[in-house]
């Protein structure tokens, strides 16, 4: 995790956006840009390189990485589209803490219903949950996107960006369970209850798995080598 102060110089990560671009059909080119911004251009994961405590620590299973990611997207998209709708009435001068305010309500309502409704699963995500409040992805969108811009491109370019990261952790969590457990969807029942446990898959029989791909440094080494697939890719597109 990432200090939030580290992030709120944000016209050096986020490309511009030109408000009012011309649409070419059904979607107009601004909400182009923030779709490819959030989900590949400028993805909080793999290119800003933001939340790296969280996506590094849970990202050991598809499902952990999947439900703390959409988690963070939800709280993401709320908290961008309430400042977008109460930013001209927030003084300058204490913009920060009020942001953090309403990220940390949003944070505690989602803390709540995971609490009520999916116990399992809140206890083994744990402190990641309420780490969101802290997390450095979440207040950088609100100050750099949010604070300036419309309600509806707000809630569209903290979704986009939450849903890079979460694509970023799933992929990550994929990796790692298959190769340090063979498996895939492994603790699917603390999400979905008892009737999901047969859903799980196994990739080999008799595999005793690879312990570094679930420990931290196979967190860096999985994440180093979709860094390096993403800039193999842009390399390839350039040539």
């Amino acid at each position: 995790m990432s200090s939030p102060d580290a992030t709120l110089a944000p016209d050096s990560a986020t490309p511009e956006i030109k408000p009012g671009a011309p649409s070419h059909g059904l979607i107009s080119q601004e909400t182009r840009d923030i779709i490819v911004n959030g989900l590949w251009t400028q993805n909080p994961g793999i290119v800003q390189l933001l939340g790296l405590c969280p996506l590094l620590a849970i990202s050991n299973n598809i499902i952990n990485a999947l439900s703390l990611g959409l988690a963070t997207t939800l709280v993401m998209a709320v908290s961008s589209g309430s400042v977008a709708l109460v930013r001209n009435f927030i003084p300058h001068e204490i913009r920060i803490p009020a942001f953090v305010l309403i990220i940390a309500a949003l944070v505690t309502i989602v803390e709540l219903a995971m609490h009520a409704w999916v116990p399992a699963l809140y206890i083994l995500l744990g402190v990641f949950i309420p780490l969101i409040t802290t997390n450095c992805i979440v207040l950088a969108r609100v100050e750099a996107f949010a604070s300036k811009r419309s309600t509806t491109h707000s809630v569209l370019d903290a979704t986009m960006m939450g849903l890079g990261l979460t694509a970023v952790l799933v992929v990550l969590g994929g990796m790692r369970e298959a190769i340090g457990k063979g498996t895939l969807f492994s603790g699917i029942d603390l999400a979905l209850g008892p009737i999901a446990k047969d859903w799980v898959i196994p990739l080999a029989h008799d595999y005793n798995g690879f312990l570094l791909a679930i420990l931290p440094p196979g967190a860096f080494i999985g994440l180093g080598l979709l860094i390096a697939l993403r800039n193999r890719l842009l390399m390839r597109d350039k040539s």
